[in-house]
């Protein structure tokens, strides 16, 4: 039986089936994270991560090697954690994605967090994601705007 702090491993996430290495450690799930080879403290927040990043690289491609997770920033002098960019073959900024908890509405509020982090990261796709729903936008640097996109390209 779950323990009712972590029924959200129950609830249908809006991404195909992954297989995850999961383990209590002292009345906790871990989570075992590929990229950074080490088992987490699972959270509502990093079980949608986990399911993005397995959904980046099986479905689109993605290169793990140019995927990075949970790393500082700085905006107007404040500290902040993005939680998943990816890079191009170049090694520039590709692909922004912040991760909610399940039952985070995604709404004005939520995306205005991954555009002013992208101001500083300035990636050319940026995307919110609860794990129900997505939302993905590509900066325009030209006009310096987002237009909606009805999908998460390939990496190429």
């Amino acid at each position: 039986m779950i323990p009712e702090r972590y029924a959200y491993l129950t609830e249908k996430l809006n991404f195909p089936e992954f297989s995850f290495d999961l383990k209590n450690v002292e009345g906790k799930i871990h989570i075992y994270d590929q990229l950074r080879k080490k088992y987490l403290v699972l959270t509502p927040e990093e079980w949608v991560r986990q399911h993005m990043i397995q959904y980046l690289i099986q479905f689109k491609n993605y290169p793990k090697s140019l995927i990075s997770l949970e790393k500082g920033l700085i905006y107007n002098s404040l500290n902040k954690r993005f939680d998943l960019l990816t890079f191009n073959q170049k090694g520039e900024p590709l692909l922004l994605i912040e991760c909610k908890a399940p039952e985070v509405q995604l709404n004005k509020k939520t995306v205005n967090q991954v555009t002013v982090y992208n101001q500083t990261i300035q990636a050319e796709i940026i995307g919110i994601s609860n794990g129900k729903q997505h939302f993905f936008y590509r900066l325009n640097k030209e006009v310096n705007n987002y237009q909606q996109l009805t999908d998460l390209p390939n990496f190429i």
